[in-house]
């Protein structure tokens, strides 16, 4: 007999979706002080860091042009420099507090890709484990996320300003 999994988090993330708006820029916008609020980890001038409030896994991150930038080819050199230096200062920020075994990293541009959000490209860093896909996602489409987003947020903010003595 089939038995029902609720993932009733997702509901949320359905209810939010509007093509008028875009929550990278809400977050980026909003004053620095309310970095920990919107879950911002980490700004340089040309992108930031942002933990996925609705994650794959523990420690999905997305990093994103600062502007409001659909397509790599929009960026300039300098920004699509800054973004892939936040890829690889994030992945090992990641590696060193959560001790993944392997990482997935990339990009979705289309609907159909699976893209969420059209107007603002992200990368996406998803930290993995062995052994991590098991029946949840497979039979309940469901996803079993052992953290809660405000302690990821503080041990990887916590892990940053030691790194650079100010994060």
């Amino acid at each position: 007999m089939a038995k029902n999994l609720w993932a009733p988090w997702r509901m949320q993330y359905i209810d939010q979706i509007r093509e008028d708006e875009c929550f990278l820029c809400d977050a980026i916008g909003a004053e620095s002080s309310q970095d920990a609020q919107n879950l911002v980890l980490w700004r340089t001038p040309y992108c930031f860091a942002i933990c996925n409030r609705f994650p794959y896994t523990n420690g999905h991150l997305l990093i994103a042009p600062i502007e409001h930038k659909a397509e790599l080819s929009d960026l300039t050199r300098e920004e699509l420099l800054g973004l892939f230096d936040a890829v690889c200062k994030m992945q090992l920020l990641l590696k060193s507090v959560m001790n993944p075994d392997g990482f997935n990293i990339g990009l979705n541009f289309g609907r159909a890709a699976g893209a969420g959000l059209l107007e603002h490209l992200h990368i996406h860093i998803v930290p993995r484990w062995e052994g991590d896909t098991n029946f949840m996602p497979v039979i309940g489409d469901a996803k079993v996320i052992p953290e809660s987003l405000s302690a990821l947020y503080r041990r990887l903010r916590q892990a940053l300003e030691k790194d650079t003595g100010r994060g």
